[in-house]
């Protein structure tokens, strides 16, 4: 199909790269946001070998790896410091065909943003409601002003306002009983080594380390908690220190070294599967479709990839864009789900939702070989549409 006019909901990392995406294939896009400024949520993205394929074909290839970590191993390491388990990622990269690019979220989004080109995105844009004829979808804004097109994406995130339209009722994030606090530290002998990510796990908490570029850590810190609990941001390294306390050197070091006013602190939720992901002319992409925790480190990479199989189809038949739309539902619902349910079953067990299967993890993480590790990376990096 030629001459498209899509209009994107949303300018973080889903959009932006449906965005690209769509635009290197000929169509008008138009992006708009409801924000005023975009700053993204969260400090840095684990992007792994299948999110960074998706730029490799977007052209975009050289520039993130400039701005991406130099990732070369992993460690598991107990609360009390002992090495569980020590993985060479070279393995994994000679299978899949891609290192993984840690990344900061804002030079991430910069990159996208570059690419596509920031005039054409519209801020201050809070889209609010859809209608559909049988030719033609149009988003309806907080202020009156309406965007007519084609085909139109819903890549407003995790609390999206179209998701009830596509799916036809309500649907509430879950909370999954943990809070996350992350940033950005410069590397240090004391922390670590640059090139490792370590993860620090004990008494159904983590601690953890990853590389970015810059010469930087992204670092993350995870313990189960009640929903509603706030902490002032100039209290945070101290809320570390209290959870975190007579845990290893190197993450004392690390509480002493973050800023606590640059720290993140975010009540993790996730989406249940969806029924569907599109209806008519308008499609979920990213978490609008399929949050996920964060403990697979896929939620960015699988935005990703919606973008480029949404694009896909879009571009590979003439029998019109509700069709393109259904292959893309078909091929992208029981993928995302898949990942769904397992970050959130890997987020029960790190988090101590069953202390005893907590306890059995810690023990398995010293007798897993690392070939058993590799495997699983390959798997769900190799799921998608770049096997």
């Amino acid at each position: 199909m030629y001459n498209l006019k899509v209009v994107i909901i949303g300018a973080g990392i889903g959009g932006l790269t449906a965005g690209i995406a769509l635009r290197q294939l000929g169509y008008q896009v138009e992006i708009y946001d409801k924000v005023s400024e975009l700053r993204p949520a969260g400090a840095a993205i684990s992007l792994w070998s299948n999110g960074v394929k998706v730029l490799n074909r977007l052209g975009l290839g050289q520039a993130i790896a400039r701005i991406g970590g130099q990732m070369d191993r992993m460690e598991y390491r107990s609360h009390e410091d002992e090495l569980l388990s020590a993985i060479d990622l070279d393995p994994l990269v000679q299978r899949v065909g891609q290192r993984p690019y840690p990344v900061s979220r804002t030079e991430l989004q910069q990159l996208l943003l570059d690419a596509f080109g920031a005039e054409a995105v519209r801020l201050q844009s809070k889209c609010i409601a859809v209608e559909e004829t049988n030719t033609a979808v149009t988003a309806i804004f907080v202020n009156g002003d309406r965007a007519t097109g084609d085909v139109l994406i819903a890549a407003d995130g995790i609390h999206s306002v179209l998701r009830e339209y596509v799916v036809g009722t309500p649907v509430q994030p879950r909370y999954a009983n943990y809070v996350n606090w992350n940033g950005l530290v410069p590397c240090h002998p004391e922390l670590g080594d640059p090139n490792t990510w370590v993860l620090y796990v004990g008494e159904g908490k983590r601690a953890s380390m990853m590389p970015i570029g810059g010469n930087r850590f992204y670092y993350f810190f995870g313990a189960s908690m009640p929903k509603g609990t706030t902490v002032e941001p100039a209290q945070r390294r101290e809320e570390l220190a209290q959870h975190f306390a007579s845990w290893p050197t190197a993450v004392g070091k690390l509480i002493e070294q973050l800023d606590p006013l640059q720290t993140n602190r975010l009540e993790i939720h996730d989406l249940d599967p969806l029924p569907r992901l599109v209806r008519g002319r308008v499609a979920l992409l990213g978490d609008a479709a399929h949050a996920s925790t964060p403990t697979l480190g896929q939620g960015g990479c699988q935005a990703m990839e919606d973008a480029v199989i949404l694009s896909h189809y879009l571009v590979t038949t003439n029998i019109g864009v509700e069709y393109a739309l259904k292959r893309y539902e078909e091929e992208r619902r029981e993928r995302t789900a898949q990942l769904v349910l397992k970050a959130r079953k890997r987020a029960d067990v790190i988090y101590g939702k069953d202390p005893e299967v907590t306890r059995q993890w810690y023990a398995s993480l010293r007798q897993e070989p690392a070939s058993d590790v590799i495997d699983a990376l390959a798997r769900t990096i190799l799921g998608g549409p770049f096997h």
